[in-house]
């Protein structure tokens, strides 16, 4: 069969395919150019979940006649002045949009450059350019796609329901939102508007955390701490959640790169292990990040859809979101999030069920729902295990049994009670049920599980002690070879002196192979081949050793669970006190190992309302 050029109407659809999948992907081409035309107003009105209309308008910059001829064409664009691209400032660059949404649908181009008198109008039906004509319309551009993928009727089986599409141009708008706190942004479905955003004043940094609250609820914005960092001219800035605001999906993680929306494994996996410590493997937390960096330091020009990255120096930028994050984390100290008392009050309104569990929140902002604590209970630790708990804290904590050193006693301690003033979790009152501490503060009461709140102290001490002497490791009598592809095994034997701080020690051996010659003392007996290759998936899926890290600190948090106060205990109101002051003075007290949280705060205010006080 002879070779042909193929027509440019099918060239056109089949770049169509790749650019636009859906009525989403027209709606995010489209609002990037009025972001890139410098708007401030961005309205769009969608029908049927975009099949039959789309409709942008803006008041950027505008088109003249002849530009508006020119836009319509493949690969011409006004976003490369010097055709570099290892430097692009925009969030579009391709010139392929507008002539590929064209080709399958009826399009009309409405545009008005400022200073003009008149707007002119230009019609594309199916690929076929018509002439552009006089028209009414303010400063700016409109462009209406009707009937999209007419002219590839195939297309349009593989669409989702009205409802799933409307969601998808929603999410589309709001990432970009975010993005751009100083736009205004509208959406109208052609019943009821979906959608509005002010233009958020001041700050930047205000400015953002205000369009975040709008869009995530505000039970983020008030759980949200702000993350600043900058490392080899790359600055990361954002809001992270508290770990006790978790869901259970990673939909309300939103990762930026040079103000575009962007779905990176290594940065997906880098938030992951930075909430490692304080969140359960199934639980994931809210943030928003805005990474900038030199536009040569990333590639966006990896995929049409310009949703995935590709960066010079990955390890570094790796690097400088764990850390950010961590922290964040950090100075967050004791802190839990405001939901924790809310759902409390909740409860506390409401009959008794097992639903007392869920944390409701705000639409797209900041549900999250906590298993009961018997989910993460397990069986009754064996004398073993409990031993071992109690045996590695000692030299930890310095003593041999989960107790709390005593606080200096007054001659008469019922005269001279704790004061207020000065601890955030204030003075202990009562122990109730052997289970919970009840504390008063200046301005209200907190409630703490007591074993909760003692094992994350001691995980946070074991922690520390194994950053100071290192992961103790046990070698094999024989070593363990573990077959492999030759990809696997060279990631692998890449990251060797990191895996061995972890105290898993191997080396290349032979083609496709590693030998295990150390493993870590803290796992005993392992199934090692199995180890190895989920090590092996994970690098190359996400780029880190997360299997070996989570069985580290599952064996961690299980000694801490199995050596710290239980439940069921009295304590004497001096050990209540130095539990209290431990918390205030151990960073990530405010939520346990699995991400639930160590105690509860409750304002006068709120328990004046529950009596009706107020």
């Amino acid at each position: 069969m002879a070779i042909r050029r193929l027509p440019e109407t099918v060239v056109n659809r089949i770049a169509a395919g790749e650019v636009v999948e859906r009525p989403a992907s027209a709606v995010k081409e489209l609002v990037e150019n009025s972001l890139d035309a410098g708007a401030a107003r961005v309205d769009v009105a969608i029908r049927e979940g975009g099949r039959s209309l789309i409709s942008i308008t803006d008041d950027g910059c505008g088109m003249t006649p002849d530009e508006l001829e020119i836009a319509i064409e493949r690969h011409a664009t006004s976003k490369l002045p010097e055709e570099d691209l290892f430097n692009i400032a925009t969030l579009g660059f391709r010139g392929e949009a507008l002539p590929s949404i064209a080709s399958v649908s009826r399009m009309t181009l409405t545009s008005r450059p400022a200073g003009q008198d008149s707007a002119w109008s230009l019609s594309i039906e199916g690929g076929t350019v018509g002439k552009p004509a006089p028209a009414s319309g303010g400063t700016g551009t409109r462009i209406e796609v009707r009937d999209l993928f007419y002219a590839t009727p195939a297309r349009l089986k593989f669409l989702r329901s009205e409802r799933a599409e409307t969601s998808a141009v929603i999410d589309v708008l709001n990432r970009l939102a975010m993005a751009h706190p100083s736009v205004s942004f509208s959406l109208h479905d052609g019943n009821r508007e979906r959608l509005r955003l002010r233009g958020e004043q001041g700050d930047l940094l205000d400015a953002r955390l205000a369009r975040l609250g709008a869009i995530m609820g505000r039970d983020f914005m008030e759980n949200a701490l702000p993350v600043s960092a900058e490392r080899d001219g790359a600055q990361l800035s954002g809001f992270a959640g508290l770990p006790t605001l978790n869901r259970g999906t990673a939909a309300m993680q939103f990762l930026f790169v040079n103000g575009r929306p962007v779905k990176d494994k290594q940065l997906i996996g880098a938030v992951r292990a930075a909430y490692a410590d304080f969140l359960a493997r199934d639980r994931h937390p809210l943030l928003a990040l805005f990474l900038d960096l030199p536009p040569k330091s990333v590639d966006v020009n990896v995929h049409p859809a310009k949703a995935e990255v590709r960066f010079r120096d990955p390890g570094s930028i790796r690097g400088l979101v764990v850390g950010a994050l961590k922290h964040a984390l950090a100075e967050a100290g004791h802190r839990a999030s405001t939901t924790v008392s809310m759902a409390a009050l909740g409860a506390a309104r409401t009959e008794p069920s097992a639903a007392q569990y869920s944390f409701a929140g705000r639409p797209h902002g900041g549900g999250v729902s906590y298993p009961p604590a018997s989910a993460y209970s397990g069986r009754a630790p064996g004398r073993g295990l409990a031993e071992a708990g109690y045996a590695f804290q000692a030299p930890v904590a310095g003593v041999a049994a989960p107790d709390f050193a005593p606080a200096a006693r007054a001659d008469r301690p019922e005269e001279q009670a704790p004061p207020l003033t000065g601890n955030p979790l204030g003075a202990a009152r009562a122990q109730l049920h052997e289970t919970y501490v009840v504390a008063q503060t200046s301005d209200g009461i907190v409630i703490v599980d007591q074993h909760a709140a003692h094992e994350r102290l001691v995980y946070e001490r074991m922690k520390q002690a194994l950053s100071a002497s290192g992961v103790a490791r046990q070698g094999l009598l024989i070593p363990e070879i573990v077959e492999l592809g030759d990809e696997d095994a060279a990631r692998l034997t890449a990251r060797a002196a990191e895996l061995a701080e972890l105290g898993l020690v191997l080396e290349a051996f032979g083609p496709g192979a590693v030998a295990v010659r150390e493993t870590p003392a803290l796992l005993g007996e392992i199934d090692v081949q199995g180890l190895v290759r989920d090590l092996a998936d994970e690098l190359a899926d996400l780029g880190d050793a997360f299997t070996l890290k989570e069985k580290l600190e599952e064996v961690c948090g299980t000694m801490a669970c199995h050596g710290s106060v239980r439940s069921g205990r009295r304590l004497t109101a001096d050990e209540m006190n130095a539990l209290l002051r431990q918390m205030e003075a151990t960073p990530h007290s405010g939520q346990c190992n699995h991400g639930r949280p160590t105690y509860v705060e409750l304002k006068l205010a709120d328990i004046e309302r529950l009596f009706g006080r107020r």
